[in-house]
């Protein structure tokens, strides 16, 4: 992948629905050149597809982060207690007084509500902080 296709793909990351016409002025090479590359990068597997993401007030259900503090020895000693949440889509490890990141997503605030009061119930979790998502600015996780 050379300069220009990085070009490209950088465009198509700002706008996949752009014009090639646009891409190509952006990227300073014809038309034909970009659908050429577009379609080479397809066919090569760099580029997989495109879809829409909705912004976060657009989704239906919740999204929240809980920072988690424990009591644990080891992070990964409390990690089972979100394994059987369906919910919890991530759980990282973070530093300061929190100890871990859990992001959630839910059908409703009922059942945010339940898996805080799960959580809640845990005895090696000290403190939990919810953070319900309102909005979302930027997502380049795709």
């Amino acid at each position: 992948m050379d300069k220009f296709d990085q070009a490209i793909i950088g465009q198509l990351k700002i706008n996949a629905r752009q014009s090639v016409s646009a891409i190509a002025d952006a990227v300073n090479l014809s038309r034909s050149a970009v659908t050429e590359r577009i379609k080479k990068l397809e066919r090569q597997g760099q580029i997989r597809g495109y879809q829409v993401l909705l912004s976060e007030s657009q989704k239906a259900g919740v999204s929240a982060y809980f920072e988690i503090q424990h009591q644990c020895t080891r992070c990964s000693n409390i990690v089972k207690v979100f394994q059987v949440i369906p919910e919890v889509l991530t759980c990282h490890g973070i530093t300061g007084d929190m100890d871990l990141l859990v992001y959630v997503q839910t059908d409703s605030m009922q059942r945010l509500h339940e898996i805080r009061e799960y959580l809640d119930a845990e005895p090696d979790i000290v403190k939990i902080k919810t953070h319900v998502v309102m909005s979302e600015w930027i997502n380049n996780l795709g």
